[in-house]
């Protein structure tokens, strides 16, 4: 499978504007009230590299209307969140990091046991990546000191290339465990090493190797912690760097399993960061963006993807300062 790095040539971007009912993505089943959005106006051209830099990034910075509308367009997006009475599975909630965040039961990962027909628990979402593709992601908590050894049995049952990490161990609390070794460390029956480990001012990328009865696979692991909770960074540089990290980790790599995410819950950043990159993946594509259609099909997979308002704009600022890279083109 390639990955196209972000900074390939991108298809000529043309100037030309797209309706609401356009941008919320026909191909979107989440269920929206169509009806009560009509008046909602929020950003009309979202299709050009342009239009996305004046209106979105201008209008961050002045706190304009536009960012009103933001704001209510992201209330109007069904959260999909699980009733925990869905989720009847024997010790689930020791498993749980919070109690109201809980993996959609139709896309969950289900970790195998040799030997059993039961299946194992995980807060963990299969999540689908650009144009639907099936299972490029998996989204999931901050390993707890109890789901440590489940964690990496979905990464190696997975058979996953890369760990993203989007979060600091405590942000006044615990958000997760340290999970990886600083040398060596056995977790249930896989042992890992670290071989490597590279840093740089807005990340730290590690070089694992995961073994297990003989058989060893590579696998890296990229932290991002200057991301707070909740909340969106100032400045979408160091993301948009991230992403292209992530590119340049897939292209070498053999692997064709999906893309370990994870934050602290594993719904806000970690959708941000999904968002991000299938964002850029459109663009690249297509020329235009349909982030709401992006969200709305996060959620269906995994509830609450992008938790916050402030979440939402941040993704549009972050997309808008990736098309400004690209060159304009007019209509002739």
């Amino acid at each position: 499978q390639q990955h196209p790095l972000p900074s390939s040539a991108p298809r000529p971007h043309r100037l030309s504007a797209v309706a609401l009912p356009c941008r919320r993505g026909s191909n979107v089943s989440l269920v929206l009230d169509m009806s009560s959005l009509a008046s909602v106006e929020p950003i009309r051209s979202v299709c050009t590299p342009r239009d996305i830099t004046l209106r979105y990034l201008q209008t961050s910075r002045r706190g304009a209307k536009s960012l009103e509308l933001l704001q209510e367009e992201f209330s109007k997006i069904p959260p999909n969140m699980v009733n925990p009475e869905e989720l009847d599975i024997p010790g689930r909630a020791f498993k749980d990091r919070y109690k109201t965040i809980l993996p959609n039961p139709h896309s969950r990962v289900c970790l195998r046991r040799a030997g059993s027909q039961n299946e194992g628990y995980i807060n963990a979402n299969y999540i689908r990546g650009y144009a639907g593709r099936a299972q490029e992601y998996i989204a999931t908590q901050g390993p707890m000191l109890n789901t440590v050894a489940d964690f990496w049995q979905m990464v190696w049952q997975e058979g996953a290339p890369l760990i993203v990490m989007i979060t600091k161990l405590k942000e006044g609390k615990e958000k997760c465990v340290h999970y990886w070794p600083e040398k060596e460390a056995t977790y249930g029956p896989f042992t890992i090493c670290l071989r490597g480990v590279s840093e740089c001012a807005e990340y730290t990328v590690r070089d694992l190797r995961g073994q297990m009865e003989g058989e060893c696979r590579p696998v890296k692991h990229v932290s991002f912690p200057s991301w707070p909770d909740q909340q969106a960074p100032e400045s979408a540089k160091p993301l948009l760097h991230l992403v292209l990290e992530v590119e340049r980790i897939l292209q070498a790599a053999g692997s064709m399993g999906p893309v370990v995410v994870h934050c602290s819950a594993g719904i806000g950043r970690t959708g941000c960061f999904i968002a991000t990159r299938i964002g850029c993946q459109q663009l690249r594509a297509k020329g235009e963006v349909d982030i709401l259609g992006i969200v709305c099909q996060l959620r269906l997979d995994r509830g609450g993807m992008i938790q916050t308002s402030e979440q939402y704009q941040f993704l549009h600022r972050t997309l808008a300062a990736y098309a400004s890279q690209f060159p304009e083109t007019t209509d002739p």
